[in-house]
């Protein structure tokens, strides 16, 4: 079984939540675009000022989707 990675962009701000949401509707956008192995996608309010999208995927598809997607940072995702 693959690894599985999250990979999450940072968004701040006093519309960080928002924009957080609908960064989300664009990462689901490319998952069905190029057909890719894992569909899990979320967001997720840190605080007032800070939120996160993320996206979830295995690790032999990390770097391309590393390369077209720019993530500001990721981790090892555990179930």
């Amino acid at each position: 079984m693959e690894r599985k990675l999250k990979l999450i962009w940072d968004f701040r701000g006093p519309a960080a939540s928002k924009t957080a949401e609908h960064h989300e509707i664009h990462l689901k956008e490319y998952i069905i675009s190029e057909k890719l192995s894992m569909n899990l996608t979320g967001y997720q309010d840190i605080n007032e000022m800070h939120s996160i999208a993320f996206m979830v995927v295995v690790d032999s598809e990390m770097k391309a989707i590393r390369d077209a997607l720019k993530p500001h940072r990721g981790q090892l995702y555990e179930e």
